[in-house]
């Protein structure tokens, strides 16, 4: 017996002492992707079969939001966990101003800083392979993606948008295509490729593609189809956009039949999400005002779908509002990776994001009272876009304050996701408590403020918009 006994106790040690295997990251970022564009988010005309598919296997978020409403301070979100607000990135790098301002904007930080430790650096730390493979846009010189902690950084650079989708694509840090290929396929190539390569060690794959971004250029045999698919009472009838999105989708399908070949789909965690809201009128926002570049939800909400295998339920749909930031403590909780003691010193990755695990697993919930946005810029060459404004959601009310002029909007977006009727007048005291917690929230984080312009004239508008063709054109780079 007491041999037994021993023997057991031996097993029982080894069982505690062996480690799992390590789970591998996909995280899938697109560009100026819409909460509705996706089949399994509701479009009526786009086609998404290897997302809809992922939807199916995970769990869909339907109350996500990204951290602004332009992609370089939602970038930095996804790589830190931190507020824009806090690291002072709060516009598309470098941002623009219009002719007659009423507000300057603070000065504001145009990289990523490589003290802020990165999602990269965590999980190359913990003996992780990482890479980069898109779209950038936090940082030139010494701010590139290999030193942020990535082993390998293709097609990543400063700019916000490619100079073409169809080859030559003229991207320094990605090799040519022949003439005629598109860029999508070939970032799904390159990160197939790349997971091949590193398929025998854990590795943390960054796959932020420049679609559905300007300039909308599909690939000629997606555009044909869709043009013939082209019906009245379509609530999304952009047909080179439809394209454009089955070539992401397709570049999305690639890397999942990768992981399914290789046999480790079993062991990786894939996550897709978009860095704001879909660019009007290029796409449709179903049910939200507006779009990219504006303060109201069409701007903010944008699609979330986690495929954790073995642990979240497959087709589970969660509504509790989540925000870019929240993805780095998830994945630092999910994969068991711990940060190094040395980077607590920058301040704390994660710090303002809450992990999701509790609703992957489906085995609680998670504690949060309010949201935040902080945008001391101009987006007056989106339409729709917006002057200088901060936001709160809280509960399932949302305030906004716009700076130029002081007033504020409140909308109940359990009753009115559209933000069509303004509340503010009906509910002051409601109103009054929000903007106190916003400006309380500036306060904490360090948001720094736009001042007044001593030139302004107010006998002028502050901006007079081109022809609509001329200001997509300009508007290209965020």
């Amino acid at each position: 017996m007491k041999a037994l006994s021993c023997l057991l106790a031996a097993w029982m040690f080894l069982l505690s002492n062996v480690r799992a295997e390590p789970l591998n990251v996909v995280l899938i970022l697109a560009d100026d992707l819409g909460w509705s564009d996706l089949s399994c988010y509701g479009s009526d005309f786009y086609e998404t079969p290897h997302l809809d598919r992922l939807a199916r296997e995970g769990m869909r978020f339907t109350q996500n939001y990204a951290a602004c409403t332009v992609c370089s301070p939602t970038r930095s979100a996804l790589m830190t966990g931190k507020y824009p607000a806090r690291t002072h990135i709060t516009d598309w790098i470098p941002g623009r101003m219009p002719e007659n301002p009423k507000l300057l904007v603070p000065e504001w930080t145009r990289h990523l800083p490589l003290e802020e430790v990165t999602l990269a650096e965590v999980f190359k730390a913990a003996g992780y392979s990482t890479a980069s493979i898109g779209k950038w846009h936090l940082g030139e010189n010494e701010h590139v993606p290999e030193r942020q902690g990535f082993d390998v950084n293709i097609a990543g650079t400063n700019a916000g948008s490619p100079p073409s989708f169809i080859a030559p694509w003229g991207i320094p840090t990605l090799s040519e295509g022949n003439p005629g290929d598109h860029l999508t396929d070939r970032l799904g190539e390159e990160a197939a490729r790349h997971i091949e390569r590193v398929k025998d060690r854990p590795f943390f794959l960054y796959l932020p593609h420049f679609a559905v971004h300007t300039p909308i250029q599909p690939r000629p045999d997606l555009l044909a189809k869709y043009e013939q698919k082209l019906k009245p009472g379509l609530t999304h009838s952009n047909a080179a956009y439809a394209a454009l999105l089955e070539g992401l989708d397709s570049a999305v399908g690639r890397v999942l039949d990768k992981l399914d070949a290789l046999g480790l789909a079993e062991r990786t965690i894939v996550i897709f999400t978009s860095d704001n809201g879909g660019r009007v009128p290029t796409t449709v926002n179903i049910g939200l005002r507006v779009g990219k570049g504006s303060a109201y939800e069409g701007g903010l909400r944008v699609p979330l779908i986690v495929r954790w295998p073995g642990v979240t339920k497959p087709g589970s749909i969660s509504d509790k509002p989540t925000i870019t930031m929240d993805l780095v403590p998830t994945l630092i909780e999910m994969t068991g990776v711990r940060p190094p003691a040395s980077f607590s010193s920058t301040g704390g990755i994660g710090r303002d994001g809450l992990s999701l695990v509790p609703l992957l697993r489906g085995s609680g919930t998670i504690q949060r009272d309010e949201l935040f946005w902080h945008y001391p810029h101009h987006q007056h060459y989106q339409l729709g876009g917006s002057m200088p404004f901060g936001a709160v959601r809280s509960g399932g009310f949302k305030l906004i304050e716009f700076y130029n002029d002081s007033h504020v909007e409140l909308y109940d977006l359990k009753a009115d996701a559209g933000e069509q009727h303004d509340l503010a007048s009906e509910l002051p005291d409601k109103a009054r408590h929000l903007l106190d917690r916003l400006r309380a929230w500036r306060n904490e984080v360090g948001a720094q403020m736009p001042t007044a312009n001593p030139h302004y004239d107010a006998a002028k508008p502050e901006h007079v918009p081109p022809p609509l063709k001329k200001r997509n054109k300009k508007g290209q780079g965020n």
